[in-house]
């Protein structure tokens, strides 16, 4: 059976993406335990309870690609893949969540031949809902007690003449993201938490999203799908895409990211 087309993936993946951000808005009202992984980043029972739905479902409708989920790679369960593969970050932004925010995302990726092909970003707690398939186009909704509203296509912004607007991680950001920010000339600089930064970008609200720090691939495989679908890109620093895949190292660190410069209209001379 051959894996679905991008556009016959995006309802079923929001479908799930929706659902699972139900189950976490109703585990945080309980109140929830933080436990620590290896890398000491934080993880509750929402993460590993959103990420159960999540697998069950691709596994179901696209059983072809297999499914890399944070809290399963962890925990040392990590599949081999194939020329198409799902990446899933069940709850990106546990510090958001932890702490009562509201920075906190569902993210669900499917990588085809190395590129992101299909995004779908759910930010539980506003009810925003973000998909893209590269190719076909990008959109935004509001979800309202489990139903998706219109959808507006996104498209990213032309940067103006002067002053750019930028997005930074809140919980993250580094010395060396601040020392390559302060190369432009910047007229608004946002902190968000999580992949809400891809988002910002890609709807026209912001220009630049610098990374110069650990992330994963299943942080950035839906948002950089979402971007590239709203003409934008996501660059190493040496110029090239962000690439996907495994790579040689051991456990988790095999789907470790580089440092990363996510753009719209922008163009930057990389290196």
């Amino acid at each position: 059976m051959a894996l679905p087309q991008n556009s016959a993936l995006i309802e079923p993946l929001f479908a799930v993406a929706i659902r699972a951000g139900a189950i976490i808005l109703d585990i945080r009202s309980r109140g929830l335990s933080v436990e620590k992984k290896a890398d000491k980043s934080p993880v509750t029972e929402a993460d590993r309870a959103a990420e159960a739905v999540i697998t069950e479902v691709l596994n179901r409708v696209a059983p072809e690609a297999a499914v890399v989920a944070e809290e399963a790679v962890y925990d040392g369960r990590i599949p081999d893949v194939g020329e198409a593969f799902f990446l899933v970050d069940p709850l990106d932004g546990t510090r958001e969540f932890v702490r009562g925010g509201d920075d906190f995302t569902v993210n669900i990726g499917l990588v085809r031949n190395g590129v992101p092909a299909v995004g779908v970003i759910y930010v539980p707690a506003t009810g925003k809902l973000y998909a893209g398939a590269v190719g076909e186009g990008a959109w935004r909704a509001d979800v309202a007690n489990g139903i998706v509203g219109p959808r507006t296509a996104m498209r990213v912004r032309t940067p103006p003449d002067g002053p750019i607007d930028v997005v930074a991680s809140r919980s993250h950001r580094t010395k060396e993201t601040d020392a390559f920010i302060a190369r432009f000339e910047v007229g608004r600089l946002v902190s968000a938490g999580s992949s809400v930064k891809f988002c910002l970008v890609a709807c026209g609200m912001a220009d630049l999203y610098p990374r110069m720090g650990t992330t994963m691939q299943w942080d950035t495989a839906a948002g950089d799908a979402i971007l590239r679908a709203a003409g934008g890109q996501v660059q190493t620093l040496e110029g090239a895409p962000l690439p996907y895949g495994p790579g040689s190292e051991p456990g988790p660190d095999r789907f470790r990211n580089p440092w990363f410069v996510a753009t719209g209209g922008l163009q930057l001379a990389l290196p």
